[in-house]
């Protein structure tokens, strides 16, 4: 083999091995942005929870609307 060849095989085999780390960090940081955009969305609703309660509190009256159910929640978080 020339050295011609070494060098373009090389660079191929580089080339290879930095396409796959790419796709393994892409992969990755969706995975973190979804679980980020998860925790958002929960604390949203824990405030939105939180705030509701206290309202009702302070105002002596019951809650307008019933609570969604956890499938509900879930649901909305894969829109997400």
């Amino acid at each position: 083999m020339t050295m011609t060849k070494l060098g373009v095989a090389t660079l191929l085999v580089a080339a290879v091995l930095m396409t796959s780390g790419c796709d393994q960090a892409e992969k990755a940081a969706q995975q973190m942005l979804s679980k980020t955009a998860e925790s958002a969305k929960q604390a949203i609703d824990d405030t939105h929870k939180a705030a509701e309660q206290a309202l009702n509190e302070a105002t002596g009256s019951t809650p307008a609307e019933p609570e969604t159910s956890a499938q509900d929640n879930k649901q909305s978080s894969q829109a997400i």
